[in-house]
């Protein structure tokens, strides 16, 4: 089934100049960018992404480091994609994530593991409308 998912590659990633490898990784799984653009979130703003989070005792430092620097924040899309893309970025935690996955080959803590994907259709719907509007995605 064709679907769509969000990528960010979240600030740890965008200054130690890992987005080519990130996008090379996208392109050669066969994950097609149909929106991509740089971005500098506020607190606020990363505040209003991570609102489901809200309460839980890693919100400010992930709002923190959220809007800390630039982000390149994609729309993807293929089919399954956001199964697809959860197994190529490995899991969360960048030391039990599958070699060869994007956070265990260039993350360097728990939170700074380079970058984040959707994990439903739900959330992945209201994470790209939350950066793109519809005359920024290829069809």
């Amino acid at each position: 089934m064709k679907e769509r998912t969000l990528s960010i590659i979240k600030p740890d990633g965008v200054s130690r100049n890992l987005i080519g490898a990130v996008v090379k990784r996208l392109e050669e799984a066969g994950l097609n960018i149909m929106a991509m653009k740089m971005i500098r979130m506020t607190k606020e703003q990363a505040k209003g992404f991570y609102k489901v989070h809200e309460g839980k005792p890693f919100y400010e430092s992930v709002t923190d480091f959220m809007s800390s620097g630039p982000c390149v924040v994609m729309a993807l899309e293929g089919e399954d994609v956001i199964k697809r893309y959860r197994k190529l970025m490995g899991a969360t935690n960048y030391k039990e994530a599958e070699e060869g996955t994007i956070r265990r080959d260039f993350a360097t803590d728990i939170e700074k593991n380079v970058v984040h994907g959707s994990d439903s259709e739900e959330n992945a719907r209201s994470e790209i409308n939350y950066f793109f509007n519809a005359l920024e995605i290829a069809k």
